[in-house]
């Protein structure tokens, strides 16, 4: 009868670890969807730049417009 609670007993360890092992896999998968949502939000922040740069261009392309009208008025 003692040989036989000793077997069992080690039966369930295994299973224990087993379960550590599921668990540490489950964290890898949040860290690369944080990764994911960090370049995503990076994305975002370069559109954000590029856009004021492109508005200060459609302002001085006006203006220069005008220069050149004024200049033909002359001759």
């Amino acid at each position: 009868q003692q040989q036989q609670q000793q077997q069992q007993q080690q039966q369930q360890q295994q299973q224990q670890q087993q379960q550590q092992q599921q668990q540490q896999q489950q964290q890898q998968q949040q860290q690369q969807q944080q990764q994911q949502q960090q370049k995503q939000q990076q994305r975002q922040q370069q559109k954000q730049q590029q856009q004021p740069q492109q508005q200060q261009q459609q302002q001085q392309r006006p203006q220069q417009q005008y220069q050149v009208s004024t200049i033909l008025n002359d001759f």
